[in-house]
């Protein structure tokens, strides 16, 4: 598009960069007339703006995200941001103190859940030795 801000441009760039070709081509598929304002929303506050930022690094932005995530319930959403930590260099050990924070400052049925979530992303992506992922 000739009318996309520049915001949205730099936005688009970071959400590939971070959540993948694959992930972004598919919400892009799924937008509708209904929800495109949402999605320019998105891709030109979140990901044009936030996650462009340079105060803090894409893996110190995966960590609180998927804390934050966890903490409120949103697990698509925390599934999601597991798998893109292979994008941004969160490791799983990083993701595992993310949630254990979780667990204290949110609770632990927020961080139970969270944990269930990102022990089935990050085994299906191998990125579990066999022990972590109870295999």
């Amino acid at each position: 598009m000739s009318d996309e801000s520049p915001k949205y441009r730099q936005g688009m760039v970071t959400r590939r960069s971070v959540l993948g070709d694959a992930h972004v081509d598919g919400a892009l598929a799924r937008q509708t007339a209904f929800d495109a304002d949402f999605q320019t929303l998105i891709t030109e506050t979140a990901w044009g703006d936030l996650w462009s930022r340079s105060g803090i690094s894409r893996r110190e932005r995966s960590m609180l995200t998927i804390a934050l995530l966890a903490a409120l319930g949103h697990d698509e959403e925390v599934a999601m941001h597991v798998r893109a930590t292979a994008n941004t260099g969160a490791s799983p050990a990083d993701i595992r103190e993310a949630l254990m924070h979780v667990a204290v400052y949110a609770g632990v049925p927020a961080a139970n859940r969270a944990f269930r979530i990102a022990r089935e992303e990050l085994a299906k992506a191998g990125r579990l030795t066999r022990e972590e992922s109870g295999a």
